[in-house]
């Protein structure tokens, strides 16, 4: 099979944070909304699975937030998908992942926002929580500068800061220390900070992030930040050269469209916007719905895609919307293809038990309930790779796929060897339930990580129509 070598000549920039909670988002947003204001395209992409902090990228950014993930996906497919989603922006913006080295393993850079940037060949902005240091925040860079040498760490900026004087200080320890500028900071202030739920961040789904506090975000940021420089050093990273395999480029082949519905409002929103590319690539007519506001599913659909999202959330708007619980379990019953992640799958149980206890119905069309852990201690997290027991809605018997899962839920019954999709190589267990074309899992799978799934989606949606028309 051979490969096409492409050049991109990208502006690029990531940023990078010393741990989780130091402020990455707020700064990323604050950027980005400072260079729109410029009249500039900003790309933005996110590090890792995350679902949540893409949906504030998208919307300060007003384009979809792709995420970069390099135990997912392969190094080559995510390559293509940066240069695909980079090439109609001025310049793009990487918001890394927990601390800039965390990643799949605690011995490598698998996985991590360090190991994207040296794919990306990328000027790294440090961000660090100064709210409570002065000459350690050098120990802190130096560090991260030391352990990393082949990271291209180019500036710092401070969070939670206490004013111009605390700043100087901290210039004066970083700089000297580590020969790297601290181009920035932001103060502790409430008024620009983004709201929080066990999930990490509120979806903008739920909470839009008000105009107003874009604009204030960039006020600040432009008020302590030198904006220019870092958009000169995002200007000075170099071509970006990438092979791209045929097999990515089959599977981007545009067909004639199939109407598949998605599940897409306040309590399901959990998707990628590269499997979305890629359904209607293999030739999907995405149709949006909302099991919460809609009575019925869309007419004329051959297909059902749910992911993932905070149904326990809107459980009581779910329960309450019989005719579209009942217009899908009808549809299911007919076999029509289903395909559900995480929240969809806690959907199409049912019921849903509150943390409160009380329970609510749902579907139905999974003969199982899900319920909400009542702590922290009930999270199940971590990246997933997993063979497939048998032929599924995306897969086929022996295939191996890798996704991760986050959720705070649990079934009342287990998963059966006899009906589950996945073997997971780790923790000796099975996973996600098959019932004929309703493929339902905990696990959230990236299909840039695995093109086939979409290409099998919209190919079992086209035999169900055909199956139908033949009865008609």
């Amino acid at each position: 099979m051979m490969d096409n070598l492409l050049v991109g000549y990208h502006k690029r920039i990531v940023v990078a944070g010393v741990s989780s909670g130091v402020g990455k988002t707020s700064i990323t947003m604050a950027l980005i909304a400072d260079w729109r204001a410029r009249g500039l395209r900003v790309q933005p992409f996110k590090v890792g699975p995350d679902y949540i902090d893409p949906s504030h990228l998208t919307q300060a950014a007003e384009r979809p937030c792709y995420n970069l993930d390099t135990w997912m996906i392969s190094k080559p497919r995510m390559l293509d998908l940066f240069t695909s989603a980079a090439a109609t922006a001025d310049v793009s913006v990487i918001e890394g992942v927990m601390g800039l080295y965390d990643g799949h393993s605690s011995t490598s850079d698998i996985g991590s926002t360090a190991e994207v940037a040296k794919l990306l060949n990328a000027p790294v902005l440090l961000v660090i929580d100064a709210g409570a240091m002065a000459r350690s925040a050098a120990a802190v860079v130096l560090g991260f500068q030391q352990l990393g040498p082949a990271v291209n760490i180019v500036g710092v900026i401070a969070n939670r800061v206490g004013g111009e004087g605390h700043a100087n200080l901290l210039r004066e320890a970083i700089e000297p220390a580590t020969g790297i500028p601290l181009l920035g900071y932001l103060t502790n202030n409430p008024d620009i900070t983004l709201p929080e739920r066990h999930l990490g961040l509120v979806p903008t789904s739920e909470r839009t992030v008000d105009p107003t506090h874009l604009a204030n975000l960039a006020q600040h940021f432009r008020a302590t930040c030198q904006s220019e420089r870092i958009l000169e050093l995002a200007r000075q990273a170099p071509p970006l050269e990438h092979n791209v395999s045929e097999e990515f480029h089959i599977a981007m082949e545009d067909k004639p469209g199939i109407p598949i519905a998605i599940a897409q409002d306040e309590a399901f929103n959990f998707y990628y916007p590269d499997t979305l590319d890629l359904l209607r690539k293999a030739g999907a007519r995405l149709i949006p719905f909302s099991p919460l506001h809609n009575e019925r599913v869309p007419e004329g659909v051959y297909g059902l895609y749910f992911g993932g999202g905070f149904p326990e959330e809107y459980a009581q708007g779910l329960a309450a919307n019989a005719s579209m619980r009942e217009d899908i379990a009808r549809l299911v019953r007919q076999d029509i293809p289903c395909y559900a992640e995480c929240g969809g799958l806690m959907y199409l149980c049912r019921s849903i038990r509150l943390a409160s206890g009380e329970e609510l119905p749902m579907v139905g069309a999974l003969e199982r309930g899900s319920s909400m852990n009542k702590s922290a201690y009930g999270l199940v997290i971590g990246y997933r790779e997993a063979t497939s027991l048998r032929d599924t809605l995306l897969t086929r018997q022996g295939e191996v796929i890798r996704g991760h899962e986050f959720h705070y839920s649990s079934l009342d019954q287990p998963f059966l060897q006899e009906e589950s999709a996945y073997q997971l190589t780790s923790g000796n267990r099975v996973e996600g339930v098959v019932q004929g074309n309703l493929l339902a899992t905990y696990v959230h799978l990236p299909f840039s990580g695995f093109p086939a799934a979409a290409q099998r989606f919209v190919e079992a949606a086209q035999g169900w129509k055909d199956a139908r028309s033949v009865l008609a």
